[in-house]
């Protein structure tokens, strides 16, 4: 039976009293069914007197609620006395042409308005941060590791790169598991030194917090190595002449290695901000999004980027999947993607010039 499993659950059988239709229910068994909606081709009369003409309605044969093509969303979907649309949807949908109106509903709708926004403004903050951080960082360290007076130069560089050679999403959950609030070691640590058991998952700005903190760690050793190459192009003449000035070292750094830098390194920069944009790995594996935005009809989470709100709202959805909605959102995230590329590559020809 096992092995004809496939090809008995194709098989009709219709009883010759009545007509019966039987299917394969299980293993050993075929029995009856009856189908779970009917189609009204002649439209319905409601408890209120309202008249339906809709030569597509449905009727579900376990409740008696009576069902009617959404045309804007492209569900089925129960509907109350008046005929309004009230429950939940049903799938699988159908292929509706809504026009522009995935676009309008982002500005009009206040269910999606304010949580796009929100987030769109994180998106903005944490991509701007996390590339200001990690360049902060990888500048200071690799001016640190060139220094000719430190000793072991080569042991701190391989260090200092180590997080870069393991792969992102390994350290992604190892750092889940060290902010965890109950048994992770740094609210262990904290809980020890300071009393205080911060909230790492449910507290948005902690969440925010720990996401940049996450990310920096993964960056700054790009933005190292990159510092260490362009650090050697620059002349030594330069210091040497700043010293008979006077200068110090700090001096030298903001004066001398800053403006030098940041001229080769700002198509690079402008990539790492598009890069962050859509970090969408960091935000999917280390909060999922959470904490929950209250009162967002779709999807959101306040630790969400726009790409991981795109993913929730295309296959997370509750109330059905709305790719029309999301391929809105992610045609705007292409067009600001591609500003940036654009920018870049306008930048990147000015240095060549």
């Amino acid at each position: 039976i096992i092995a004809h499993k496939t090809h008995l659950s194709e098989l009709d059988l219709v009883l010759p009293e009545g007509g019966i239709q039987l299917t394969m229910s299980s293993l050993r068994k075929f029995a009856a069914q009856k189908p779970l909606y009917t189609q009204l081709s002649d439209g319905a009369v409601l408890k209120s007197g309202v008249v339906l003409k809709e030569s597509n309605l449905l009727r579900d044969n376990q409740s008696g609620e009576l069902m009617m093509p959404n045309k804007d969303t492209g569900f089925y979907q129960y509907i109350d006395e008046q005929g309004q649309f009230v429950g939940k949807s049903v799938a699988p949908g159908f292929v509706v042409a809504v026009g522009w109106k995935n676009f309008t509903r982002i500005l009009t709708d206040p269910g999606i308005q304010g949580p796009f926004f929100q987030i769109f403004i994180w998106t903005v903050v944490f991509s701007t941060c996390s590339v200001v951080l990690t360049l902060a960082i990888g500048m200071v360290v690799a001016c640190l590791v060139q220094w000719e007076q430190l000793k072991g130069r080569g042991f701190y560089r391989v260090m200092l790169i180590l997080p870069y050679a393991i792969p992102a999403f390994i350290s992604i959950l190892v750092f889940k598991g060290l902010f965890n609030q109950n048994f992770g070691e740094i609210n262990l640590f904290l809980e020890a030194a300071f009393g205080i058991k911060p909230d790492w998952y449910t507290n948005p700005f902690l969440a925010k917090a720990m996401i940049l903190i996450v990310n920096t760690w993964l960056g700054y050793p790009y933005m190292m190595i990159l510092c260490m190459g362009l650090l050697k192009a620059i002349p030594d003449d330069l210091y040497e002449a700043s010293a008979m000035d006077g200068a110090g070292p700090v001096q030298n750094f903001f004066k001398i290695t800053v403006p030098l830098l940041m001229k080769p390194l700002t198509p690079l920069l402008i990539a790492s901000f598009a890069f962050n944009f859509n970090n969408f790995v960091l935000i999917q594996l280390l909060t999922n999004g959470a904490p929950d935005i209250i009162g967002a009809s779709t999807p959101a989470g306040t630790t969400d980027l726009l790409v991981s709100y795109t993913y929730r709202i295309a296959f997370q959805g509750s109330g059905g999947q709305d790719y029309g909605l999301a391929s809105a959102i992610a045609t705007a995230i292409f067009l600001i993607v591609g500003a940036l590329a654009l920018l870049n590559l306008k930048l990147s020809k000015a240095d060549q010039l």
